[in-house]
């Protein structure tokens, strides 16, 4: 998953109106903004199989401390109790801490069986929706055009200026999907950990569109 995780922290700014659009859309991307830090630091592994999925060729070989449902709980109430701390608002740490674990629910999903439950664990789960890529596509973008419009509608009031901003990030992670949906496959393990690194710039991103909002 990669626009279905978006979705979610889009459609969260519904639930809990308040939160700035860069928090939620880190909660919904936070263990895939962890697992590249984790790569290129080697305490996960992951290998470059071509055909392993017909839709990425991923293999996810080791990463329970990013990508196990323990630890997505884990980080989510970490992730939220952080958030309660400096914000004080109890609706958005609950949705801050739901977003985290949400994203394990989509990787579910799409991955084939190699999610873990818990650190140590041996049983992998995955339903396996990137064994093929017109249905890994058709939800992947029914998702994100629910999360947009949602998001839409629970900012009615946004600038012209925001939503040209909005549009242009929308515009820029279509893009990257239909790259890493189409395109070759990463030329090593090492650029998979600085291109997913790269994707802070969507936080800066929506930082920008929240800005604008207020002009």
């Amino acid at each position: 998953m990669f626009l279905g995780h978006y979705a979610t922290g889009f459609a969260a700014k519904k639930i809990s109106p308040r939160t700035p659009l860069p928090l939620l859309l880190l909660a919904s991307q936070f263990i895939d903004h962890l697992w590249p830090i984790f790569i290129l630091f080697g305490i996960e592994r992951v290998a470059i199989v071509p055909g392993i999925t017909v839709f990425t060729p991923l293999d996810f070989i080791y990463y329970p401390w990013t990508h196990s449902l323990l630890m997505s709980v884990a980080w989510g109430v970490g992730l939220g109790a952080l958030v309660y701390a400096f914000r004080k608002e109890i609706r958005e740490a609950v949705v801050i801490a739901a977003l985290v674990p949400g994203h394990w629910l989509l990787d579910l999903l799409a991955h084939r069986p190699d999610l873990p439950l818990a650190p140590g664990t041996t049983t992998m789960f995955g339903l396996g929706l990137w064994n093929s890529v017109p249905a890994t596509i058709a939800v992947e973008l029914t998702l994100f055009a629910g999360g947009i419009v949602l998001y839409w509608r629970a900012t009615p009031g946004a600038s012209r200026r925001s939503r040209v901003v909005f549009g242009s990030l929308v515009t820029f992670l279509l893009l990257i999907y239909a790259s890493n949906t189409f395109g070759p496959p990463p030329p090593s393990v090492e650029m998979i950990g600085v291109a997913g690194n790269a994707l802070w710039i969507v936080i800066l991103w929506a930082w920008w569109v929240e800005k604008r909002s207020r002009q």
